[in-house]
Protein backbone atom coordinates (compact mmCIF):
# COMPACT_ATOMS: atom_id res chain seq x y z
CA UNK A 1 0.00 0.00 0.00
CA UNK A 2 1.42 3.25 -1.23
CA UNK A 3 1.93 6.31 1.11
CA UNK A 4 -0.87 8.77 2.19
CA UNK A 5 -1.74 11.45 0.24
CA UNK A 6 -0.23 15.06 0.80
CA UNK A 7 -3.21 16.77 2.60
CA UNK A 8 -3.55 19.12 -0.55
CA UNK A 9 -4.55 15.82 -2.38
CA UNK A 10 -7.50 14.80 -0.29
CA UNK A 11 -10.29 13.65 -1.91
CA UNK A 12 -12.48 16.02 -0.14
CA UNK A 13 -10.04 18.78 -1.67
CA UNK A 14 -9.15 17.38 -4.60
CA UNK A 15 -12.38 17.36 -6.38
CA UNK A 16 -15.26 19.80 -5.86
CA UNK A 17 -15.87 18.80 -2.42
CA UNK A 18 -14.70 22.09 -1.37
CA UNK A 19 -14.87 25.63 -2.18
CA UNK A 20 -13.41 28.76 -0.86
CA UNK A 21 -11.60 26.94 2.05
CA UNK A 22 -15.16 25.27 3.34
CA UNK A 23 -17.37 22.32 2.13
CA UNK A 24 -19.48 22.79 -0.49
CA UNK A 25 -22.23 20.46 0.22
CA UNK A 26 -26.07 20.87 -0.41
CA UNK A 27 -26.44 24.10 1.48
CA UNK A 28 -23.44 25.84 -0.42
CA UNK A 29 -25.06 24.38 -3.69
CA UNK A 30 -28.14 26.00 -2.93
CA UNK A 31 -26.28 29.09 -2.52
CA UNK A 32 -24.46 28.68 -5.49
CA UNK A 33 -27.67 28.23 -6.95
CA UNK A 34 -29.49 31.62 -5.46
CA UNK A 35 -26.09 33.65 -6.19
CA UNK A 36 -26.38 32.37 -9.83
CA UNK A 37 -29.67 33.17 -10.45
CA UNK A 38 -29.04 36.95 -8.54
CA UNK A 39 -26.21 37.25 -11.42
CA UNK A 40 -28.52 36.77 -14.54
CA UNK A 41 -31.37 39.13 -12.79
CA UNK A 42 -28.73 41.46 -12.19
CA UNK A 43 -28.15 41.16 -15.69
CA UNK A 44 -31.56 41.62 -16.82
CA UNK A 45 -32.11 44.61 -14.87
CA UNK A 46 -29.40 46.48 -16.18
CA UNK A 47 -28.93 45.53 -19.65
CA UNK A 48 -32.61 44.43 -20.69
CA UNK A 49 -35.23 45.89 -18.40
CA UNK A 50 -34.83 49.89 -18.47
CA UNK A 51 -37.83 51.21 -20.18
CA UNK A 52 -40.16 48.69 -19.61
CA UNK A 53 -40.18 49.99 -15.98
CA UNK A 54 -42.47 52.78 -18.05
CA UNK A 55 -45.10 50.44 -19.23
CA UNK A 56 -47.99 48.41 -18.23
CA UNK A 57 -47.39 44.99 -16.90
CA UNK A 58 -49.84 43.22 -19.40
CA UNK A 59 -47.85 45.65 -22.13
CA UNK A 60 -44.28 44.30 -21.74
CA UNK A 61 -42.93 42.62 -24.64
CA UNK A 62 -39.04 40.70 -23.74
CA UNK A 63 -36.50 41.11 -26.43
CA UNK A 64 -36.08 38.18 -28.60
CA UNK A 65 -34.19 38.67 -32.03
CA UNK A 66 -35.57 38.02 -35.08
CA UNK A 67 -33.97 35.18 -37.17
CA UNK A 68 -32.54 35.82 -40.55
CA UNK A 69 -34.94 33.94 -42.16
CA UNK A 70 -38.18 35.39 -40.29
CA UNK A 71 -36.09 38.96 -41.20
CA UNK A 72 -36.45 37.81 -44.76
CA UNK A 73 -40.20 36.63 -44.96
CA UNK A 74 -41.40 39.47 -43.17
CA UNK A 75 -39.46 42.34 -46.11
CA UNK A 76 -40.42 39.81 -48.71
CA UNK A 77 -44.18 41.05 -48.30
CA UNK A 78 -43.08 44.05 -48.21
CA UNK A 79 -41.05 44.03 -51.35
CA UNK A 80 -41.71 47.00 -53.81
CA UNK A 81 -43.91 48.75 -51.42
CA UNK A 82 -43.52 53.10 -50.34
CA UNK A 83 -43.66 54.77 -47.94
CA UNK A 84 -42.69 55.19 -44.21
CA UNK A 85 -41.78 51.96 -42.49
CA UNK A 86 -41.37 51.08 -38.74
CA UNK A 87 -40.46 48.60 -36.44
CA UNK A 88 -42.45 48.79 -33.32
CA UNK A 89 -40.06 47.22 -30.51
CA UNK A 90 -37.13 47.15 -32.60
CA UNK A 91 -35.06 45.20 -30.31
CA UNK A 92 -31.50 45.49 -31.72
CA UNK A 93 -32.12 47.03 -35.46
CA UNK A 94 -31.72 44.13 -37.51
CA UNK A 95 -35.24 44.70 -39.36
CA UNK A 96 -34.95 48.45 -39.75
CA UNK A 97 -31.41 47.99 -41.33
CA UNK A 98 -32.44 45.26 -43.84
CA UNK A 99 -35.40 47.28 -44.48
CA UNK A 100 -33.48 50.26 -45.37
CA UNK A 101 -31.02 48.01 -47.29
CA UNK A 102 -34.07 46.64 -49.50
CA UNK A 103 -35.32 50.23 -50.60
CA UNK A 104 -37.98 50.88 -47.80
CA UNK A 105 -37.32 54.71 -46.83
CA UNK A 106 -37.99 56.15 -44.27
CA UNK A 107 -37.34 53.60 -41.73
CA UNK A 108 -37.54 53.51 -38.46
CA UNK A 109 -37.44 51.63 -35.18
CA UNK A 110 -39.45 52.38 -32.20
CA UNK A 111 -37.66 51.15 -28.71
CA UNK A 112 -37.31 51.85 -24.82
CA UNK A 113 -34.18 50.16 -23.70
CA UNK A 114 -31.21 52.06 -24.40
CA UNK A 115 -28.65 49.50 -24.11
CA UNK A 116 -30.66 47.72 -27.44
CA UNK A 117 -30.71 51.44 -28.92
CA UNK A 118 -27.16 51.77 -28.44
CA UNK A 119 -26.96 48.20 -30.74
CA UNK A 120 -28.98 49.28 -33.48
CA UNK A 121 -27.16 52.60 -33.90
CA UNK A 122 -23.99 50.31 -33.97
CA UNK A 123 -25.25 47.91 -36.60
CA UNK A 124 -26.86 50.76 -39.00
CA UNK A 125 -23.08 52.25 -38.46
CA UNK A 126 -21.55 49.45 -39.19
CA UNK A 127 -23.71 48.66 -42.44
CA UNK A 128 -22.76 52.25 -43.28
CA UNK A 129 -26.32 53.47 -42.67
CA UNK A 130 -25.58 55.39 -40.07
CA UNK A 131 -28.05 58.50 -40.26
CA UNK A 132 -30.18 56.93 -42.76
CA UNK A 133 -31.86 55.23 -40.69
CA UNK A 134 -33.83 56.12 -37.17
CA UNK A 135 -34.26 54.45 -34.06
CA UNK A 136 -36.12 56.51 -31.60
CA UNK A 137 -36.73 56.18 -28.03
CA UNK A 138 -40.43 56.10 -27.56
CA UNK A 139 -43.01 53.88 -25.92
CA UNK A 140 -44.65 52.22 -29.61
CA UNK A 141 -48.14 52.69 -27.30
CA UNK A 142 -47.67 56.33 -27.24
CA UNK A 143 -46.48 56.94 -30.96
CA UNK A 144 -48.78 58.08 -33.65
CA UNK A 145 -48.60 55.85 -36.32
CA UNK A 146 -50.98 57.93 -39.07
CA UNK A 147 -48.30 58.50 -41.47
CA UNK A 148 -46.94 54.67 -41.31
CA UNK A 149 -47.39 52.71 -44.42
CA UNK A 150 -45.22 49.48 -43.71
CA UNK A 151 -45.86 48.31 -40.13
CA UNK A 152 -43.36 45.52 -38.47
CA UNK A 153 -44.83 43.88 -35.20
CA UNK A 154 -42.37 41.13 -33.84
CA UNK A 155 -44.39 40.73 -30.51
CA UNK A 156 -45.91 38.39 -28.09
CA UNK A 157 -49.60 37.12 -28.71
CA UNK A 158 -50.41 39.07 -25.57
CA UNK A 159 -50.47 42.59 -26.56
CA UNK A 160 -51.99 41.98 -30.21
CA UNK A 161 -55.38 42.20 -29.43
CA UNK A 162 -55.09 46.06 -27.81
CA UNK A 163 -51.98 46.63 -30.54
CA UNK A 164 -55.00 45.70 -33.29
CA UNK A 165 -57.11 48.47 -32.00
CA UNK A 166 -54.48 50.94 -32.11
CA UNK A 167 -53.48 50.06 -35.59
CA UNK A 168 -57.05 49.94 -36.68
CA UNK A 169 -57.75 53.61 -35.27
CA UNK A 170 -54.55 55.11 -36.38
CA UNK A 171 -52.74 53.60 -39.48
CA UNK A 172 -54.14 54.58 -42.94
CA UNK A 173 -56.17 52.62 -45.74
CA UNK A 174 -53.22 52.27 -47.64
CA UNK A 175 -50.86 50.93 -44.96
CA UNK A 176 -49.74 46.80 -44.47
CA UNK A 177 -49.16 45.00 -41.62
CA UNK A 178 -46.58 42.18 -41.47
CA UNK A 179 -46.45 40.14 -38.11
CA UNK A 180 -43.79 38.07 -36.95
CA UNK A 181 -44.01 35.22 -34.90
CA UNK A 182 -47.70 34.96 -33.84
CA UNK A 183 -50.66 36.53 -36.01
CA UNK A 184 -53.26 38.83 -35.08
CA UNK A 185 -56.00 35.97 -33.91
CA UNK A 186 -58.89 38.08 -35.04
CA UNK A 187 -57.53 39.24 -38.48
CA UNK A 188 -57.45 37.33 -41.83
CA UNK A 189 -53.97 37.73 -43.58
CA UNK A 190 -54.10 38.81 -47.11
CA UNK A 191 -50.56 36.71 -47.43
CA UNK A 192 -48.35 34.52 -45.54
CA UNK A 193 -45.22 33.31 -45.93
CA UNK A 194 -42.79 30.81 -44.27
CA UNK A 195 -43.69 27.61 -41.79
CA UNK A 196 -43.17 27.18 -38.43
CA UNK A 197 -41.49 30.22 -36.09
CA UNK A 198 -40.28 31.37 -39.80
CA UNK A 199 -43.98 32.55 -40.70
CA UNK A 200 -45.31 35.97 -41.03
CA UNK A 201 -48.57 36.85 -41.97
CA UNK A 202 -49.75 40.07 -44.03
CA UNK A 203 -52.68 42.15 -43.12
CA UNK A 204 -54.00 45.46 -45.44
CA UNK A 205 -55.70 47.85 -43.24
CA UNK A 206 -58.30 48.34 -46.28
CA UNK A 207 -59.24 44.82 -45.98
CA UNK A 208 -58.98 44.39 -42.54
CA UNK A 209 -61.37 47.30 -41.86
CA UNK A 210 -63.26 46.43 -45.08
CA UNK A 211 -64.22 42.92 -43.22
CA UNK A 212 -64.56 44.50 -39.80
CA UNK A 213 -67.34 46.51 -40.93
CA UNK A 214 -68.78 43.26 -42.61
CA UNK A 215 -68.67 41.38 -39.58
CA UNK A 216 -66.34 38.79 -41.40
CA UNK A 217 -63.88 37.49 -39.06
CA UNK A 218 -65.39 37.92 -36.00
CA UNK A 219 -64.28 41.27 -33.55
CA UNK A 220 -62.31 43.70 -35.27
CA UNK A 221 -59.36 43.40 -32.63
Amino acid sequence: MGPPLPAAMEPEEAGWGRLGGGQLGGRGLLELAVASGVAAWATWAVLLAPGFRRVPLRLQVPYQPSGPQQVANALALLRGRAGKTVDLGSGDGRLVVEAYKQGLRPAVGYELNPWLLCLSNYRAWKAGYHGKVSFLKKDLWKVNLSDCYNVIVFLAPSVKPPLAAKLLAELPDEARVVAGRFPFPSWTPSSTLGQGLEQVWAYDMKEVRRAAQSGVGGSPV
